[in-house]
């Protein structure tokens, strides 16, 4: 059985992001990030990424990064997003790769993101991904979570 099929599957930034093949640069460390933000994501890596926060990509590209789906669309699946978009891609890959760290599995992961949670005001870790300061919250939940805090 494949690692995709197994039940603990903990994906690295990097296959959150595509893999090798779909980054400009290796990522060693997170100042690589930096670097890959400024060079700009590919439209498949972005695509990537949502696949796996059981998203529709229409939500995703409309709701976080406050793009038209038309305007993705449009692009080929080599062309490079924007610093801003391409950031923002980066950081909600950082927060998902953390979650599956926490939950082990993509069924919970994605049940886990999309279900309202009190400690995020009543609303769902996917609905605060627009934002840095939703991305910090989604993470102090996280890391609670991990210590054995109730979140």
């Amino acid at each position: 059985m494949d690692l995709i099929h197994e039940k603990i599957y903990k994906p690295r930034i990097g296959d959150l992001l595509g893999g090798a093949l779909s980054l400009a640069i290796p990522i060693k460390n997170y100042y690589d990030l930096i670097l890959l933000s400024r060079a700009g994501i590919s439209k498949a890596s972005a695509e990537s990424v949502i696949s796996f926060t059981g998203m529709s990509k229409r939500k995703f590209v409309e709701d976080i990064l406050n793009l038209s789906i038309k305007t993705l669309e449009r692009k080929q699946a080599n062309d490079k997003l924007d610093v801003r978009t391409s950031s923002l891609v980066i950081e909600v890959a950082r927060v998902l790769e953390h979650t599956y760290q926490v939950f082990d599995d993509k069924e919970k992961v994605q049940r886990w993101l999309s279900k309202p949670n009190n400690a995020l005001h009543g609303e769902t870790p996917l609905s605060l991904f627009s934002t840095p300061t939703g991305i910090g919250m989604i993470e102090d939940v996280l890391t609670r979570i991990e210590e054995g805090v109730y979140s």
